[in-house]
C-alpha cells in the first residue's frame, strides 16, 4: 500500500479524475513530445460524458496549448481498463504520427496505463487491510497514526502540516467568496450566508450550520476551480477539512492532534483505494463521498479519544451508510448534488464518531467487509449512474 501522500494531493478543481489526472497525463506526454506541432486527445466513457462540465478540455488545452490541440469526445465508447480512459497522439507538421499513449485517470488524480499505475510512490505499508492494522494496534498498544509514522518518511508531519494549512486557507477563501458558480446552473454560493446564520444560532443548530458552512466553502471553491486538497478526491474534498476545522475551532483541539487525525484519515483513504476504489466513474459516489465520510469519521473518533476499535467502527459506518450512492452530476458539473453531499457527509462523520465512541468498539460488520461490499456494489451499478451524467438526477433534472 502506498503513502498517504497519494490521498492528499494539492490541485485545482473541479475534479481530480477529470482535471488533475488528465492535466498530469498531458504534462507527461508533452515532456516526451515537446517538439510536436499538433496533439489529438480522445476522451472515452465517463471522461468524455461529463468532461465538458468538469472542464477536462480546458485543463488539457492549458497544458498542451489550445491552438495546437484537438479534443475528440467518445462518451459511448470505453477503453478496457477503466471508464476514464484517454489517448494522446502527437503529430509533426506534415501530420505524421510520432507518438501515442493510452492512459486512464483512475481517481484522486492518479493515472494508470497498460504497464500499471504511474506514481512516484512505492508500496511502503506491509499491512494492507484494516483487520491486520487493528491487530497490530492491539498487539503493540499503539494507535493508527503511530502506524503511519512508523512507515512514512521523516517529512510526513511537515507534509501534513502544509496540507492542513491549504485546507484551512480553502475554507477561509470559500467563506469570503460570494456570487454565482461557473456554468449554466447559475448556482449561488451558500457558504458565507450559512456561516453568518450559524454564528447567530446556538447549540446543535450552531454546530451543524458551522460544519455545513465549512464543507460548502471547500466544495464551492472546488467547483469554482480553486486550490484544494483531494481528500480523497476533488468532488469529496470538503468533508475531511470541514470536520477537522470544526474540531480545531470549536473544540479547542491543538494542531498536533489535528495532524495525527489527518494521518488516521489518510490511512483509511489509502485502505479504500487499495482494496476498492475512490473513483466515481468506477464505483459511483459511494467511492468518493463514502470514502471521505469514512476518513473524517475515523479522524473524528480519534479526536474524541476513541480506541482503535472505535475508530475502525466509525470508519466502517462512514462507508456503510453511503453504500449504493450514485454519481449523477447535473450537466456534468461538480455542483448538484455534489456540494450538498459534502456538507451532509461532514455532519454524518461527526455522528458516526460519536456513535462509535458511545460503543465499546465491537460490531458485526467490519471495515474490510464494507469496503469489499462497496466495490462489489459499485461494479453492479449501471454506467448511467457512475459519473456519466446520463441517469439519476442528471437525467430527471429540469432547468
Amino acid at each position: 500500500m502506498q503513502s498517504i501522500k497519494t490521498i492528499f494531493k494539492v490541485g485545482y478543481g473541479p475534479s481530480s479524475s477529470h482535471t488533475i489526472g488528465p492535466s498530469r497525463a498531458a504534462e507527461i506526454f508533452l515532456e516526451k513530445n515537446n517538439s510536436a506541432s499538433r496533439f489529438v486527445v480522445t476522451l472515452y466513457g465517463s471522461l468524455a460524458a461529463t468532461g465538458r462540465g468538469h472542464q477536462t478540455d480546458v485543463a488539457i488545452e492549458k497544458i498542451l496549448g489550445k491552438e495546437r490541440t484537438d479534443i475528440i469526445w467518445k462518451d459511448e465508447e470505453e477503453l478496457p481498463l477503466h471508464p476514464n480512459g484517454m489517448t494522446l497522439e502527437a503529430f509533426t507538421d506534415d501530420k505524421k504520427s510520432i507518438d501515442s499513449w493510452k492512459v486512464y485517470s483512475v481517481g484522486g488524480g492518479e493515472l494508470k496505463d497498460e504497464d500499471g499505475r504511474l506514481s512516484e510512490f512505492k508500496d511502503i505499508y506491509p499491512l494492507t487491510t484494516m483487520d491486520e492494522i487493528l491487530d497490530w494496534c492491539k498487539t503493540e498498544g499503539r494507535s493508527f497514526w503511530e502506524y503511519v509514522q512508523l512507515h512514512e518518511d521523516d517529512d510526513i508531519w511537515d507534509f501534513l502540516r502544509d496540507i492542513w494549512k491549504i485546507m484551512k486557507d480553502t475554507i477561509k477563501n470559500g467563506l469570503d467568496n460570494e456570487g454565482v458558480l461557473p456554468g449554466p446552473l447559475n448556482l449561488n454560493r451558500k457558504a458565507s450566508s450559512y456561516h453568518t446564520k450559524a454564528s447567530l444560532a446556538v447549540h446543535d443548530i450552531h454546530h451543524k450550520g458551522t460544519i455545513f458552512a465549512y464543507a460548502l466553502a471547500v466544495s464551492e471553491e472546488n467547483a469554482n476551480g480553486g486550490k484544494i486538497v483531494t481528500a480523497p478526491t476533488c468532488g469529496a474534498s470538503g468533508v475531511v477539512p470541514s470536520a477537522l476545522f470544526f474540531a480545531e475551532e470549536n473544540q479547542g483541539i491543538n494542531e498536533s492532534r489535528i495532524l495525527r487525525a489527518l494521518a488516521v484519515a489518510g490511512l483509511i483513504g489509502a485502505l479504500v483505494k487499495t482494496n476498492a476504489s475512490i473513483s466515481g466513474a468506477e464505483v459511483g459516489c459511494q467511492g468518493e463521498i463514502g470514502t471521505a465520510c469514512s476518513m473524517a469519521s475515523g479522524a473524528m473518533a480519534y479526536l474524541l479519544g476513541g480506541s482503535p476499535s472505535q475508530i475502525e467502527y466509525a470508519a466502517e459506518m462512514g462507508i456503510e451508510h453511503y453504500l449504493g450512492l450514485t454519481c449523477d452530476p447535473i450537466l456534468g458539473y461538480v455542483q448538484i448534488p455534489c456540494i450538498e453531499r459534502n456538507a451532509f457527509a461532514a455532519d454524518k462523520a461527526r455522528e458516526s464518531a460519536v456513535y462509535a465512541f458511545f460503543s465499546d468498539g465491537s460490531h458485526k460488520i467490519s471495515f474490510d467487509q464494507v469496503v469489499k461490499t462497496m466495490l462489489e456494489t459499485g461494479k453492479d451499478i449501471k454506467a448511467n449512474y457512475r459519473e456519466t451524467g446520463k441517469g439519476g438526477l442528471a437525467q430527471n433534472w429540469n432547468s
